[in-house]
């Protein structure tokens, strides 16, 4: 049973978006696939080499699963900010593997220049932390991440 959020308007969720058009695309070449497959099955009769419409069964089935993975992607988050720290939620398996890094533990967090990588630094030193792509998030989501974790790191940094 999904446990209910204590106060959602304190976070902030950045989904895998940008990683779901890819399987959107897909789903809608498949789905193209099978409905010619499909087709074909009408004109069977004059020309009997033509594939038999079973075979619209495959792709169809690809077009399923890729639609599911895309809903999924879009609907489920990879990061979470919340007033304890961020969840991080991997590709696989997310519910059981999923990662608290509270604020207390990041010491510094860097975005690069592309916006492709957020890092987040456990020491002043910068010998340990995470690194985390941001390519599963859309760009124009991944400047809204660099200013809400260099505004909280910072203010962090300020009340210490």
């Amino acid at each position: 049973m999904a446990t209910k959020i204590q106060n959602p308007e304190k976070e902030l969720r950045f989904t895998r978006a940008a990683q779901a058009s890819i399987f959107w695309v897909a789903a809608a070449v498949f789905l193209a696939m099978g409905i010619t497959l499909l087709a074909c099955a009408y004109y069977r009769f004059i020309n009997p080499s033509l594939p038999h419409p079973a075979w619209a069964a495959l792709p169809i089935l690809l077009a399923i699963l890729a639609i599911r993975v895309a809903i999924r992607l879009t609907k489920h988050a990879y990061l979470i900010f919340t007033p304890l720290g961020i969840e991080i939620f991997p590709f696989f398996r997310p519910a059981s593997t999923m990662r608290l890094v509270t604020w207390q533990e990041i010491e510094d967090a860097e975005v690069d220049t592309d916006r492709r990588l957020l890092t987040l630094h456990h020491n002043r030193e910068k010998t340990s932390g995470i690194h985390l792509s941001l390519q599963p998030i859309p760009r124009d989501r991944r400047e809204l991440l660099a200013k809400a974790i260099m505004g909280r790191v910072s203010r962090a940094g300020q009340a210490s």
